[in-house]
């Protein structure tokens, strides 16, 4: 049986608990939404996988090391992040037409 201050706390976050769950979810709700969407998106072919943005654009950054991929729902830009000589480049590409759309750093 677990004494007064175990007791204690076990209220405490049988309280806080759900609260914290409940302020989570109409975030967690959206990303999941968001998530849906860009895979009907991918699905339908209205949107290009990651998998192939980086195969057009990986080769063509010579001496760069890739460190990964931002993307955004909202506008279905891929921000491929590279590093090369200690600069770090970004480069824009549409994730409807595969097309690189802008570009920053060295």
């Amino acid at each position: 049986m677990p004494d007064g201050m175990m007791m204690k706390k076990l209220v405490l976050l049988a309280a806080i608990g759900p609260a914290a769950l409940l302020a989570a979810g109409p975030a967690e709700a959206q990303r999941r939404g968001e998530s849906r969407e860009v895979f009907e998106a991918m699905r339908s072919g209205k949107l290009l996988p990651v998998r192939e943005i980086e195969h057009r654009i990986v080769p063509s950054m010579r001496d760069a090391q890739y460190l990964g991929f931002d993307f955004d729902s909202g506008t279905g830009i891929y921000t491929l992040k590279f590093l090369r000589d200690g600069n770090v480049i970004w480069v824009e590409v549409d994730g409807h037409s595969g097309q690189v759309i802008g570009r920053s750093g060295r």
